[in-house]
């Protein structure tokens, strides 16, 4: 049987020949990505906003028929639940939450701790308080609101920072309030709370071969060691894949070891918020779109290579809704193009339409395991 590596070889090669205009109309056509991940015994989904969903027919068609799987994208950050002390807002989420329902559909709870998802109110009580209880209840009530709903929940979004952080450990409220114990705390409260929930760690820049990202990796497995050993509890982690064509080529004897190391611990594995940053922004869309999708292969025949990972989201569906901006540095022609298109790093364009980077995840995920 070929090998997912060996599969996707020629397959990746082929995408611009395959996927023409004419057959792009036809993506969404048939079993769509979910689907085509189920056979392999893997889910596929997107981060989501209710309001672009509810606004936007066609991207709502596609979170229904691409998606197994839905995190909300703002909607349980702390600051959308309580951006004022005392007045508690759970309509996004339970509109969230209903329309995964009604869809067959998943939802994957994002986040309980991020400190740029904490509202100023909350991180000011915790600095004068140091009230790990105010943390408990905030869990609390998320965790017993949607046991239900959400099976699986970042309890700790991002909380390595190798160059300036403390000992590897992102410097933040939670950090300087508690010390670096305040990750198994938060795991311990909230296995306290969810008791069959999965409960992940979920971080960023592990894909590429330099010393930044080496670092952070090495800081990462070590964090996962430690809370192993201490029998801490702690189900899986989240791999974010915001991949980045100014980095560098992705190499399987970086990605693959460090998933392996993950998997080795007895942890599951979700890559969580995948999408492809662009730096040059002076080819046409065509060529823009393959080299998208050139990444995107190049990484899923890598990771999906690993049974531990069970999941694929990608941060949005379509361009027009990415957080990735053309930043300083970033290659522009601005006589002949004008201001540059959006970053094209997702499925679809700002359009609704398909673009390679859809049929990469197709054939990714549908390449199975040998």
């Amino acid at each position: 049987m070929l090998s997912r590596r060996d599969f996707l070889a020629g397959a990746t090669a082929a995408l611009g020949a395959s996927f023409s205009a004419g057959n792009a109309r036809a993506a969404n056509a048939g079993s769509g990505l979910n689907e085509v991940a189920r056979r392999s015994g893997r889910i596929f989904g997107a981060s989501v906003r209710m309001d672009q969903v509810s606004a936007e027919p066609g991207l709502a068609n596609a979170v229904a028929s691409q998606c197994g799987m839905l995190t909300p994208e703002i909607h349980l950050k702390w600051n959308s639940i309580e951006y004022r002390k005392g007045q508690v807002w759970y309509q996004p989420v339970d509109a969230l939450v209903k329309h995964a329902r009604q869809n067959g559909q998943t939802v994957y709870g994002h986040t309980l701790i991020w400190e740029q998802g904490t509202p100023d109110w909350a991180l000011h009580h915790l600095h004068h308080k140091k009230d790990w209880d105010f943390v408990a209840a905030h869990f609390e009530r998320l965790l017993k609101r949607y046991h239900a709903d959400i099976p699986v929940w970042d309890v700790v979004n991002e909380p390595i920072d190798t160059q300036n952080g403390s000992k590897g450990l992102r410097r933040n409220t939670f950090q300087r309030v508690f010390g670096s114990g305040y990750i198994e705390q938060a795991l311990h409260t909230a296995r306290h709370f969810a008791p069959d929930a999965k409960l992940m760690l979920n971080d960023y820049s592990f894909e590429y071969d330099n010393h930044v990202e080496a670092d952070r990796r090495a800081t990462f497995l070590k964090l996962l060691e430690r809370l192993k050993a201490k029998g801490v509890p702690l189900d899986g982690v989240g791999i974010q894949a915001h991949l980045d064509l100014g980095k560098g080529p992705l190499r399987h004897q970086i990605i693959g070891p460090f998933l392996q190391a993950i998997a080795d611990m007895g942890l599951e594995i979700y890559i969580t918020e995948l999408d492809v940053k662009e730096r040059d922004y002076r080819a046409t869309a065509a060529i823009r779109d393959q080299r998208v999708a050139d990444e995107v292969a190049r990484y899923l025949d890598i990771a999906l290579d690993q049974r531990a990972v069970k999941g694929v989201t990608t941060w949005g569906l379509s361009d027009k809704h990415s957080w990735l901006k053309v930043e300083r540095g970033d290659r522009v022609d601005r006589r002949r193009y004008g201001n540059p298109a959006p970053n094209r790093g997702l499925p679809y364009d700002v359009s609704m339409k398909p673009k390679l980077m859809y049929k990469a995840l197709e054939r990714s995920l549908g390449g199975g395991l040998s």
